[in-house]
């Protein structure tokens, strides 16, 4: 009996999916995309992605992946050119540039394969084109060669993510204004940059590039770099960024930029105007969301500032039509979109629905030393009137930190006064990144300081260095 109604089932997808027809739709492969993908596909729906690039998204293709893979590069040449210090001699260390480019696009590519494997493993149908919401449930794909055509849905979940965004009087142009895109696949290799935004897109790559001996320059509006952490996380990187050469600029406004052999900047600062010149400038001042093409408006998809309005379970103001990550008011994280895809596929299985706590969502910068935060800023507990108090450690106190010669950087907790409970965990040091994570699943448990300070961490570890704060 149990094997008569799988095989009914079976064929019942087939016939859908030969009318073009699919109980889940997801227009966009990214994080978000497939994720939901794969998910719904693995509880029994017949599912289709559609993709107009490589499946991936940018995440995979041009963001967090082939990202890391360069900053690994420059950090083993690093290691190599600082082997004096751990007692051993190594000669003629240089960069081999293309090599390390390609290496990025090579990891990238894996990465890539790899979603498709997934898809191909999981029966989820992918469609290559751009995907327009014509009526009620229905869009229309475009692919390539101009030709369309229509497929239906019960459910249509928008993960299109977003694209870099341009000032108006620098436009990205691929030659002498970059993007994360051309950064990542220079068309040529600059013997200066000039890096609009100390986010953690401007701030990697000026610690990238200037690695390989580029003349490096950070303009950032705000008066601190990586303007969303905690001051003194600002202001460690600050010191950090500068150690190496970077010219870092806050308080700063580019007011023009005009093209040339070397591009003329004019920057407006406290000290009044002043000029900047770089072989190309890298535009690192945030991401556009995906949602103008998709036909939104003539569905009746309401929208803000071009984020896609949800609900609780990510349903858009058209009942079927749901959006996650980028598109979406949320922060712009690949690790965010994931979590809302699969929150959102649990709402469309009649599932119960996890609700994501976004007031503990782990940020991280991988530059060298590294920034990893989740939780409550100082600033915030200020604006919000919170009794707190903070307890710090540094890692030059750290005996692991001091063996692997990692002896920069600190961990900040913030902790409620009264109650105890941890409210925000700020770090900057080696391999922060990956012990933030701990950190994320006790602000979600309400753990307290005093508890953190019970458990037994292992030594030597750079980690007891949370514990150590805690105490």
């Amino acid at each position: 009996m149990i094997l008569a109604l799988a095989a009914a089932e079976k064929n019942t997808k087939i016939a859908m999916e030969k009318n073009n027809q699919f109980n889940l739709i997801v227009i966009g492969a990214g994080p978000g995309g497939y994720n939901a993908a794969v998910k719904a596909a693995q509880n029994g729906l017949s599912v289709a992605v559609v993709e107009s690039a490589s499946v991936g998204g940018v995440c995979l293709n041009w963001g967090c992946i082939p990202t890391k893979a360069l900053l690994k590069s420059v950090q083993a040449m690093h290691y190599a050119s600082s082997g004096a210090d751990y007692g051993f001699t190594a000669d003629n260390i240089k960069p081999d540039i293309d090599k390390i480019f390609s290496r990025s696009r090579e990891v990238s590519a894996t990465m890539s394969k790899g979603i498709d494997f997934l898809f191909k493993k999981n029966n989820v149908n992918v469609i290559n084109g751009l995907a327009v919401l014509t009526a009620d449930k229905q869009i229309d794909v475009t692919d390539d060669d101009g030709n369309s055509v229509v497929y239906s849905a019960d459910n249509i979940i928008i993960a299109t993510g977003s694209r870099p965004a341009s000032l108006p009087f620098a436009q990205i142009d691929a030659d002498k204004i970059w993007c994360y895109r051309q950064a990542l696949m220079p068309p040529f290799f600059p013997r200066s940059m000039a890096i609009i935004g100390s986010g953690a897109i401007g701030t990697e790559f000026a610690f990238f590039y200037r690695s390989l001996g580029v003349e490096v320059t950070i303009i950032e509006f705000m008066d601190r770099v990586l303007p969303i952490e905690d001051n003194d996380v600002c202001a460690q990187v600050s010191r950090n960024l500068r150690k190496i050469g970077i010219n870092v600029m806050t308080s700063s406004a580019v007011q023009s930029v005009e093209k040339g052999n070397l591009c003329k900047l004019v920057v407006k600062t406290k000290k009044g105007e002043e000029i900047i010149e770089a072989e190309v400038v890298l535009s690192a001042v945030g991401v556009i969301p995906n949602t103008d093409a998709l036909g939104l408006e003539k569905l009746g998809v309401k929208t803000e500032r071009g984020k896609i309005t949800v609900d609780s379970n990510y349903q858009s103001s058209v009942a079927g039509v749901y959006a996650v990550g980028d598109v979406i008011a949320t922060p712009a994280l690949a690790h965010v979109a994931s979590a809302e895809a699969e929150a959102c596929v649990d709402a469309i299985l009649g599932k119960e629905v996890h609700s994501i706590n976004y007031g503990s969502i782990p940020g991280c910068t991988y530059i060298s030393p590294e920034v990893a935060s989740a939780g409550m800023r100082e600033r915030e507990a200020i604006e919000k009137g919170i009794d707190y108090k903070v307890s710090r450690y540094q890692f030059s106190a750290n005996g692991k930190a001091t063996a692997a010669g990692e002896r920069d950087g600190f961990v900040k907790v913030i902790s409620d006064t009264v109650s105890g409970k941890l409210l925000g965990v700020h770090m900057v040091g080696a391999n922060v990144s990956e012990m933030i994570a701990g950190m994320v699943m006790a602000l979600n448990a309400g753990l307290t300081l005093e508890q953190l300070a019970h458990s037994i961490f292992p030594h030597p570890t750079m980690s007891e260095a949370i514990c150590d704060a805690c105490k």
